[in-house]
């Protein structure tokens, strides 16, 4: 179905509107509209006054009361990158943006690709359009160079981390952050298994990002402060290397369980959604033969079966992080580092057999 002019440049004023500021690349993505048309959608948009174009941006033109400033008298700016939008990090903005509204501040979006592993580059876009402080989600690996994250201790602005804690002996270790308790999720999604008659789970995870890591190192700690067998994870993504196929990933839970092991976490609902119909083509049904459990809750109830998932508290993590920056930036005295972690829940669905 062909979508019109108009219709397009009104979801493209309603995609700005919500986010702030966003690169025209990144609002093509979001869209799904090819970044010819978005850009000729803007220019058209930008000359009847409706949005503002600057280095590849766009943002909402100013009013009458804001244009001799930018920005009303006393407002702050917030900077905000992530690793992407249209998924886990839609919620965390919609947490950051709801705060800001809240508190008569501004959103100034900024978008750094895990594969691009461009952080600084991209903060500095967000320096050079006058925010007053950041909220930082770095592409950091475990294992990483100290030197890779030095740029932190150089920030001209307060900045806090989202959904990411320096290691002690980091440049940003001493930068205030915001998490989700990940190895506290993937306890609760074992504790649940545990206590449906599941004594052996596997884990099926991304290897790419940090949270994954955190979701890993969980699962290994939960299961030995439970008693459960464990197994090699199951790659389901790993750094430069692509997603696993899932047909690959079903077969090799299926082995698992024709030997006993019937349960399996699953990080993302992205991977996790794919496999009930794979395993059902392999003999398994999902809950009945396997019980499953996903690591994200974005997707996770829309599926068939619905999941069973763990559900980090995103747009709490988004608005904490934006209320500790502004009160960072209000200069209140003797305000220590904040190192702020929020527990996940479990939204207990069909898809592991049991109930709440």
């Amino acid at each position: 179905m062909t979508i019109s002019a108009d219709d397009r440049r009104t979801r493209i004023t309603e995609v700005v509107r919500e986010l702030g500021t966003v690169r025209v690349a990144d609002l093509a993505t979001r869209l799904g509209i090819p970044a010819v048309t978005v850009r000729r959608d803007v220019a058209a948009l930008a000359e009847s006054g409706a949005l503002h174009r600057s280095h590849g941006s766009v943002s909402l033109a100013a009013t009458p009361s804001t244009a001799a400033s930018g920005t009303p008298a006393g407002e702050r700016v917030v900077g905000m990158l992530v690793p992407t939008v249209g998924s886990y990090f839609d919620e965390v903005i919609a947490g950051a943006r709801a705060a800001a509204s809240a508190a008569g501040a501004r959103l100034v979006l900024g978008i750094a690709p895990y594969e691009a592993r461009d952080d600084q580059e991209q903060a500095s876009r967000l320096l050079d359009s006058g925010v007053d402080g950041l909220l930082l989600t770095p592409n950091w690996q475990p294992g990483g160079r100290a030197e890779d994250s030095a740029w932190l201790g150089r920030l001209p602005v307060p900045a806090v981390l989202v959904e990411r804690r320096a290691a002690p002996e980091s440049p940003g270790a001493e930068l205030d952050s915001v998490v989700s308790d990940h190895r506290h999720g993937a306890l609760l999604a074992l504790r649940h298994l545990a206590a449906l008659g599941h004594d052996s789970v596997l884990l099926a995870a991304r290897e790419d990002t940090w949270t994954a890591h955190q979701v890993r190192t969980g699962y290994t700690e939960g299961a030995k402060l439970l008693g459960l067998t464990t197994h090699p994870v199951i790659d389901l993504h790993r750094p430069g290397g692509g997603p696993a196929d899932p047909a690959l990933v079903a077969e090799k839970i299926a082995a698992a369980a024709r030997k006993g092991t019937r349960a399996v976490l699953v990080h993302n609902d992205q991977d996790a959604i794919q496999l009930p119909p794979m395993l059902r083509s392999l003999g398994l049904d999902v809950p009945t033969d396997i019980a499953l459990i996903s690591y994200d809750d974005v997707f996770a109830a829309l599926a068939a079966p619905p999941l069973t998932a763990v559900a980090p508290p995103k747009r709490a993590v988004g608005a904490t992080a934006l209320t500790l920056l502004l009160r960072r930036l209000g200069g209140e005295p003797d305000l220590p580092a904040h190192h702020i972690e929020l527990l996940p829940g479990l939204k207990v669905r069909t898809s592991c057999g049991g109930t709440a």
